[in-house]
């Protein structure tokens, strides 16, 4: 990944050490609540607090009630006006009484998708984790091996049954794709949920026993009937959104060919190939593209050959 293409990927940057060997210190959560230096993020969801300079709100361990799950998210490596370097940052996985206790105001709490931009690097690396660790928290109180209730461990990057059956998190890894044809166009579908004039790149998971390659391949033909080749890895970035890893591509379409482009009519209702000089023209009107937040804005840029003065 290049240096330009990863200024550009704005839920990628990270100033955080992760620390993963002290999520084993004995009686971890009682270690870091008797430090008054330790940082709390209340996190409800996807939603955190700020303060009135964009950064993230922190509370003290007295905010956080006894029993909140809480995870360790690792220690600052640099210096910042509100922590300096080495503090400890835990994510407080707050319930709604918690949260309204904490914030009673409910407009505060704010999506990560929407303020991940404005976000520092050590910001945005401990939101990004914090999320995507409350979504697996969220979907796993119960072990899909004994139905049995799995309690918190390791600061809580695991959670054990009692059998003794541990569960790890895990990533779900999705291909993004900048398809361009012989005039150098790109290929934009727009997906059923959304608005008719919204439109993005094309993507999809990862099946089982697949390459990255592969996957590029077949999503794309899947989903518009375009066959591509020399699929070039651009980079990656998390997508918290409950749980992906998403890893952007650009690819031709064979023989540069755009006639064939056809939406597969039930996850994607059109396709359509755009010169520079329609998006120029159309963004942010009759045509709606990615929000900042997202790989997908990050790989039109790269094509287009700077950025696009959009939210």
């Amino acid at each position: 990944m290049t240096v330009e293409f990863a200024a550009r990927l704005p839920l990628s940057r990270n100033e955080l050490d992760r620390d993963a060997e002290f999520r084993s210190t004995e009686d971890l959560d009682r270690v870091l609540r008797d430090d008054p230096a330790t940082r709390y993020l209340p996190v409800r969801g996807a939603e955190m607090l700020r303060n009135p300079d964009g950064t993230l709100r922190f509370v003290s361990a007295a905010a956080v009630p006894e029993g909140t799950v809480t995870l360790y998210l690792g220690r600052a490596i640099t210096e910042a006006a509100d922590a300096p370097a080495g503090t400890r940052f835990v994510a407080a996985l707050v319930d709604s009484d918690t949260a309204r206790t904490i914030e009673p105001d409910d407009a505060a709490w704010e999506s990560l998708r929407m303020f991940g931009t404005e976000l520092s690097a050590r910001d945005q690396g401990l939101a990004v984790e914090a999320v995507a660790m409350a979504n697996w928290h969220a979907v796993h109180g119960y072990s899909p091996r004994t139905g049995s209730p799995s309690e918190v461990t390791t600061g809580g990057w695991v959670r054990r049954d009692p059998e003794g059956h541990e569960l790890f998190p895990r990533t779900d890894a999705a291909i993004i794709v900048g398809v361009t044809d012989a005039d150098d166009r790109i290929l934009l579908g727009s997906n059923a949920a959304w608005d008719a004039n919204r439109y993005s790149l094309l993507a999809g998971f990862v099946e089982p026993g697949e390459s990255l390659e592969d996957a590029v391949r077949r999503e794309v033909w899947e989903e518009s009937g375009v066959r591509v080749e020399e699929p070039e890895y651009l980079g990656s970035q998390p997508w918290p959104f409950p749980a992906s890893l998403m890893l952007g591509f650009r690819a031709r379409a064979v023989d540069g060919d755009p006639t064939t482009a056809r939406p597969d009519g039930v996850e994607i209702l059109d396709v359509r190939w755009f010169s520079r000089d329609e998006i120029r023209e159309r963004a942010g009107d009759t045509l709606l593209l990615p929000g900042k937040t997202s790989i997908a804005r990050a790989i039109i840029e790269e094509w287009y050959g700077g950025p696009l003065d959009l939210p």
